[in-house]
């Protein structure tokens, strides 16, 4: 089966990389999938122009685990891969779709950038656990 090499460049993930082990042939392999958008302008002045696009990327092995331990919401990468088509049945209808599968990954944010995500992050889980419990945080007086 041929593949389509698709390149996505300049993108920015729109959510936190969602990790698991899955069984694989032999033994249990890491795999992750993520949401990279990136956008497209042209023209200009009042005819300039913009579309996003957003591709869900399928990583695996060590590749998986070193996009969830580095990447998060907001990180910005390229993406380099291979499309296919993915067709299976659903409820007795047959639906058709593509699989997008990760071959190289750029991480494009610096340490320090990254390490600030993941701190603002944090605190932003914190206070929506906080929130959940109901317990809200009160204003310092």
């Amino acid at each position: 089966m041929a593949h389509v090499l698709v390149i996505q460049r300049d993108a920015h993930l729109a959510d936190d990389v969602r990790y698991e082990q899955v069984e694989g042939r032999e033994s249990p392999i890491a795999k992750a999938q993520l949401t990279a958008i990136s956008n497209v302008r042209w023209g200009s002045g009042d005819a300039r122009e913009e579309e996003a696009t957003a591709i869900l990327w399928t990583l695996w092995g060590a590749q998986a685990d070193n996009a969830a331990k580095y990447l998060g919401k907001g990180s910005h990468v390229n993406v380099v891969g291979r499309v296919r088509n993915h067709i299976y049945q659903k409820d007795g209808e047959t639906v058709y779709g593509l699989a997008f599968t990760c071959e190289d990954i750029d991480y494009l944010d610096t340490k320090a950038q990254a390490a600030q995500r993941r701190s603002r992050h944090g605190f932003v889980d914190e206070m929506n656990a906080t929130e959940r419990a109901g317990q809200s945080a009160k204003p310092r007086t």
